[in-house]
């Protein structure tokens, strides 16, 4: 494949990781499996590339964490110091126009499939090398000038003092942290989640975990509810459930979304029907025989769309699990939950 700044979802597969990162690689490659994928683009690790080097920025990053290393290394002051001033520097310089029309043309191409001028995008970071927590997600962005600046917002969020403390801690170059973007639509989510075809505290391949809450997956990162639980087995598809008081759910604000209180009729509610578990266990099952290992995955179930077409797929990845694990499932997938919205 010929190097370039963009792609849609479908040209991508595993193969393209270094081109796009892991996240836009992985979407890519869902699509291909038959997966009902959000449609979108991934801007590539050359378009970061492009922004720092035409525009000179690399070049003034380099200058500015030049020689710094131990000072870097012994206090989180001089990182942040070094984060503010790296972040102002790219705050203040605008893309290139010939980057900034490809991003806007692949933005109107998607708007023009849905009959809008603003149809609602996350923009979030999709890295080579897996930096869970690091970058900055957006969600329910409208509009080309908006997914302008977030790309360029995702971006800066490489040189966030976690960020950084983050490369330094692993050996890794201080001074530049090429990235992929993922832009793809919003799914109007009633409840969202995710799947592992392993339980991860014990290693126990036969059954799976399935844990998720009502409106967007960002409520189960806050801590502020507990999820609802569904183990299901692998091999008779029966399902235990522990169904939680959900009080607090993430909605849209339109642009952008807020934490509300849930509607007290759907509090004890489970958050999926045994049709949507069943569905979500049977295409997540399909996928750990693709790969032939166990996954971890995201769904998100869409409010507009009929059974099975509303069980949307946003991640799947290899599970990282070990036996014995000291940690309670529901930590593990928490964790993993705040690798969607802040990876």
């Amino acid at each position: 494949m010929t190097a370039k700044w963009i792609y849609v979802l479908e040209e991508l597969g595993q193969e393209h990781l270094e081109l796009v990162g892991k996240k836009c690689a992985n979407l890519g490659e869902m699509t291909k499996l038959g997966m009902r994928v959000p449609p979108g683009f991934a801007i590539s690790v050359a378009a970061f590339e492009e922004y720092m080097r035409a525009t000179g920025l690399g070049a003034g990053i380099a200058a500015c964490f030049a020689g710094r290393g131990d000072e870097l290394r012994k206090g989180v002051q001089a990182q942040m110091d070094a984060s503010a001033v790296v972040k102002q520097m790219m705050a203040d310089t605008p893309l290139p126009p010939a980057l900034a029309g490809e991003i806007r043309r692949n933005y109107e191409a998607l708007c023009a499939r849905f009959g809008t001028s603003d149809v609602p995008v996350a923009v979030r970071s999709s890295g080579a090398v897996s930096m869970p927590g690091q970058m900055e997600t957006y969600l329910y962005v409208r509009g080309v000038d908006e997914v302008v600046s977030r790309v360029r917002e995702v971006w800066q969020s490489t040189f966030n003092t976690r960020a950084i403390a983050f490369r330094l801690e692993k050996g890794m170059p201080v001074d530049t942290a090429p990235i992929g973007v993922a832009v793809i639509r919003m799914v109007n989510a009633k409840s969202a989640g995710v799947i592992l075809t392993v339980v991860p505290t014990t290693g126990d391949l036969d059954h799976a975990v399935i844990e998720g809450n009502w409106g967007l997956g960002e409520s189960v990162v806050s801590g502020e509810i507990t999820p609802d639980n569904f183990i299901v087995n692998k091999a008779t598809m029966a399902i235990d459930r522990k169904i939680s008081r959900k009080t607090r759910w993430v909605v849209s604000t339109g642009r952008g979304t807020s934490m509300a209180d849930v509607p007290a009729d759907m509090q004890d509610r489970p958050c999926l029907d045994d049709k949507e578990i069943q569905e979500i266990i049977r295409t997540a099952l399909d996928v750990e025989r693709y790969f032939g290992a166990p996954q971890d995955m995201e769904w998100v179930i869409d409010h507009d769309l009929p059974f099975p077409e509303n069980v949307i797929w946003v991640q799947a990845r290899g599970a990282k699990y070990a036996t014995p694990r000291k940690e309670a499932d529901a930590d593990y997938i928490v964790d993993q939950m705040a690798r969607l919205f802040r990876t």
